[in-house]
């Protein structure tokens, strides 16, 4: 393997490391992070690679199939340069403040510059426990890791940010956990993904110095921020340049989760510590994909009584969070008047580029205010009946005026989980057939006025509103498989994920909605924590 990794690691030598160098769980006061060195495993197998990653990182992909990369990315071998550590960092967990949270199970192998001088932060997911991993192993599992790191990669061929994944490793050994939470912990493949981003500082990196009063190193971590990640911003330690980061932190955040409901996805677990600064999903845990469209649903077993990380409400809870943020940053303002008017501008920035991503899934121009009206009617019309989100977009560009008869909605058939049901009344004796057709017959009239040909319309939506997305169900059958020792799926998975919008001959099967058996199986449905 051909490395030519530069380590700059410019977060370990700007800030202070916490002085206890022995690996126990503790309270990390005064310091940013912890040096640690992950665990040595057994007998590590790669799984999967991602080529773009590697590329980025300026690996090769025959550097990736060799053993030496598997040694390195399951983190038993540190190359020269490499300078471990355990970022410190606390959180509102579900609406509360769960104090110091920090890299449980998460270990920085450093810091790299490529030959573009992009930086990247190369951090390994489950090798080892840390002074944060509190009462758990800081190890992960086979099921999880799957997850994480087709997600990731997922996400990032869809156009939204996020970390991106390496690589997906087999430690060797086995981990035990309580899945369900029901009292019958088993061993499970144990297993470690390389996670890749410019940093992974977090909203909580901020929150746990403000509530601990520590107000230099705070500002020391702000003015760090400003100058590696926000480099067209002034780090000149006055109140305006911290206003100013919180400014590009709110924009970006609302940027991102517009991205979210774009496509479907519900993070399931939107505490502020899973929050990143750049704006980027991070921490792939119970998330999951809105197949029958449902506002309501969240993917978290955790959050099944409240469902504060619903869909619908994580726009809201984007907000709640940035607000503590803003608390946390107050210390280095001491005024509240900046901070409450750039969060001001969340709303409005949320609801403008959410009518223009909403117009452009419809195919349409530009946003109208009349199309409030269309929009309000579209959210009804998806909650008529049980329907697949993802396969009611692809289905509608293809319909158009030629193709409009006096029942529209039999060339949505395939995006009905329950098709005959359509022909049913609602509570109110409305027909629901009816109300479905009068509200496509709207929208192709709305579309016709753009004076866009059909083709032209097609292509406009089908860029937006993808074929694939990481289903619960796709990813708990590569899961399956690959505790079996077969990992053809999570592979074919990954090079399928990698074209979202594009149909691909032969990969139909993953574009086809939740098959009924997946209702209420255990991971395709709702999912907890545990991993």
């Amino acid at each position: 393997m051909q490395t030519n990794f530069q380590f700059t690691n410019r977060f370990a030598n700007a800030l202070p490391a916490d002085s206890e160098t022995e690996n126990f769980c503790r309270q990390v006061e005064g310091a940013c992070y912890s040096r640690v060195e992950p665990l040595t495993t057994a007998n590590p197998t790669c799984v999967a690679f991602s080529e773009e990653t590697a590329e980025l990182l300026g690996l090769r992909p025959e550097d990736c199939g060799s053993e030496e990369f598997t040694q390195i990315f399951t983190g038993n071998k540190i190359l020269p340069g490499m300078d471990p550590f355990a970022m410190c960092y606390g959180g509102h967990q579900f609406g509360n403040w769960a104090g110091q949270l920090g890299d449980g199970r998460a270990i920085v192998l450093g810091e790299i510059i490529n030959n573009k001088k992009q930086h990247f932060t190369l951090q390994l997911k489950g090798a080892g426990p840390t002074p944060y991993s509190r009462t758990a192993d800081g190890l992960a599992v086979l099921r999880s890791s799957v997850r994480e790191f087709l997600c990731s990669e997922a996400m990032h061929h869809l156009g939204i940010p996020t970390t991106r994944a390496l690589s997906l490793t087999l430690s060797g050994n086995q981990v035990v956990r309580d899945m369900l939470y029901d009292g019958n912990p088993k061993p499970e493949p144990g297993a470690v993904v390389c996670r890749v981003s410019e940093s992974f500082i977090r909203f909580g990196n901020f929150e746990i110095l403000a509530a601990r009063g520590e107000t230099e190193l705070l500002r020391q971590l702000a003015d760090f921020t400003i100058t590696h990640h926000f480099e067209h911003l002034r780090a000149d330690g006055t109140p305006e340049s911290y206003v100013n980061l919180f400014s590009e932190v709110v924009e970006k955040t609302a940027s991102m989760i517009i991205e979210w409901m774009r496509v479907g996805f519900v993070h399931g677990v939107m505490n502020t510590d899973n929050m990143s600064i750049l704006g980027e999903t991070i921490d792939y845990g119970p998330y999951g994909w809105l197949e029958n469209y449902d506002p309501d649903w969240t993917p978290n077993t955790t959050d099944s009584a409240n469902r504060r990380y619903r869909y619908g409400q994580q726009p809201a809870i984007a907000q709640w969070n940035l607000l503590q943020l803003a608390n946390a940053l107050f210390p280095l303002i001491k005024e509240t008047k900046p901070l409450e008017e750039a969060l001001a501008h969340y709303a409005d920035q949320y609801q403008s580029g959410w009518n223009g991503m909403m117009a452009h899934k419809l195919g349409l121009l530009s946003f109208r205010e009349e199309d409030k009206t269309l929009l309000g009617g579209l959210g009804k019309a998806l909650q008529i009946t049980e329907t697949d989100m993802t396969l009611f977009f692809r289905l509608l560009a293809n319909l158009s005026h030629e193709k409009m008869n006096n029942d529209p909605v039999s060339q949505l058939l395939g995006a009905y989980y329950k098709p005959d049901e359509i022909n049913e009344h609602t509570d109110s004796g409305k027909n629901k057939r009816n109300l479905i057709n009068q509200w496509l017959e709207s929208y192709v009239r709305r579309a016709q006025s753009e004076k866009l040909s059909d083709v032209e319309r097609t292509d406009r939506m089908n860029s937006v509103n993808p074929l694939y997305v990481m289903r619960n169900y796709l990813a708990q059958i590569a899961i399956d498989e690959a505790t079996e020792g077969n990992y053809d799926t999570v592979r074919e998975l990954l090079d399928t994920m990698r074209r979202p919008y594009s149909e691909q001959r032969g990969r139909e099967s993953f574009a086809e909605k939740r098959p009924e058996w997946a209702r209420t199986k255990v991971g395709c449905s709702m999912l907890s924590c545990s991993s």
